[in-house]
């Protein structure tokens, strides 16, 4: 893999030309929220720093905005209005990464929302210092809640769009087990899935486990349920559909001698269509309903809905823009089609998906992966051939995921940065 460095197209030189001098202090800011993660919700510290840096650098900063976040607003003269916007917080992942800045507790960033956002101050930083060379206004936006598919909606429903401006196109970027300096767009498809997460209760009826007969038991009817539930991907979809239910939690009892009165499961359902997603939700539904009623238990089990997050489907014309752009300036060899993936993302509440809540329509998105494996860590990775090698490599939500900040956070600032320009533009010469 070549480490040679970025070297810019003269059009963008005078504003990447700054990034040299940033690279150590935004290196810094990103160990320091890698080494100090805050889960989502309780992200004051992490939304104070990037707080701090935009009040520091002239942007007009607006604190507690849904919950923990924060918007920067720089306005350059007349021009359009781009919204810049990362994430702030981290996994409930105890990190096994080894790393110096390594995080000590329950909390891991372990999706790279750390380093989102030091590329993402790292742009606003230096749009700050060249103003000359774009008109417009940048809005900065950290946003809470992310993993929890919640901080999206919160900061909207606060106003967002009422407050701070209607977008002409939000931009946001996300790690990925790629090589460091390498971007990937979804060419007109779905980079991420729609999902909804439910909870669900089971209601037994409690007792002696040396009685079992005169008990409803819900661990076996909650059994019964997750083994049920494999049929609705296997054999409810079809084979090329992509769709997953997982069961990621499931909690019952307090003592191996007493059947308890209630289990207790946490469910996400993933597809890449909204009618699919909706379909999958409405049989999960259907086979916890019957799974309870063929155990007999006493009452009708509680199916919550956590959260929802949509298809992620950036605009086509907007990645057109922003993969010309990174083609140019990153180089063509550095520039991959991203075929979709089944994490998902409350990002595209901003756009379409969310006019419920912002009502401003079709709000132009776009979104990427970037690649974050070092040099070393990829000489180190097995594999018969590359595509072995990226499965081999620890995912995003591992306790071993790690990005290589001397690679990846240079080219995330300078993919976010380009993506901006391109869209702000020169102005004129008088």
């Amino acid at each position: 893999m070549s480490t040679t460095a970025i070297v810019p197209s003269d059009r963008y030189a005078p504003v990447l030309g700054r990034l040299g001098s940033l690279v150590r202090p935004l290196t810094v800011f990103a160990m320091d929220l890698h080494r100090h993660p805050e889960p989502s919700g309780e992200e004051a510290r992490t939304a104070a720093r990037l707080a701090d840096a935009l009040t520091a650098e002239g942007y007009a900063v607006t604190r507690g905005v849904g919950g923990h976040g924060v918007v920067g607003v720089l306005t350059n003269g007349a021009g359009p209005r781009v919204w810049l916007r990362a994430e702030l917080d981290a996994l409930p992942v105890r990190e096994r990464t080894g790393l110096p800045y390594a995080a000590d507790g329950p909390f891991m960033h372990a999706c790279g929302h750390d380093l989102h956002t030091a590329a993402l101050l790292g742009t606003a930083t230096l749009l700050a210092r060249t103003r000359p060379h774009w008109h417009g206004t940048v809005v900065v936006v950290g946003q809470p809640a992310e993993e929890t598919l919640t901080g999206a909606r919160a900061m909207l429903e606060d106003g967002l769009y009422e407050r701070f401006g209607r977008p002409d196109v939000v931009l946001a970027q996300h790690t990925a087990p790629l090589l460091g300096g390498m971007v990937a767009h979804g060419y007109g498809q779905p980079v991420l899935a729609g999902s909804v997460q439910l909870d669900v209760t089971l209601h037994g009826r409690g007792g002696h486990a040396g009685a079992p007969h005169l008990t409803v038991d819900p661990v076996l009817a909650a059994a019964a349920v997750v083994l049920r539930l494999q049929g609705v991907v296997s054999r409810e979809s079809a084979p090329a559909e992509q769709t997953t239910v997982t069961v990621g939690r499931i909690h019952a009892g307090t003592h191996s001698g007493v059947v308890p009165d209630t289990a207790a499961l946490g469910l996400t359902v993933r597809a890449l269509s909204p009618a699919s997603l909706d379909r999958v939700v409405g049989a999960v539904e259907r086979v916890v309903r019957a799974e309870s009623a063929a155990s007999g238990c006493p009452r009708d089990p509680e199916i919550t809905v956590v959260s929802r997050s949509p298809v992620l489907r950036p605009d086509e014309e907007a990645s057109s823009v922003t993969r010309a752009v990174h083609r140019e300036v990153l180089g063509p060899e550095r520039v991959m089609p991203w075929a979709p993936s089944m994490a998902t993302e409350d990002f595209g509440l901003y756009g379409e998906a969310g006019h419920d809540l912002h009502g401003c329509g079709d709000v132009p998105l776009d979104y990427w992966m970037a690649g974050v494996v070092g040099p070393r860590q990829w000489a180190a990775t097995s594999g018969a051939d590359t595509a072995e090698r990226l499965a081999s490599l620890p995912p995003n939500h591992s306790a071993a995921f790690a990005p290589h900040l001397p690679l990846a956070l240079p080219s995330l600032t300078t993919a976010l940065t380009t993506a901006a320009l391109v869209r702000l533009g020169t102005p004129t010469p008088s």
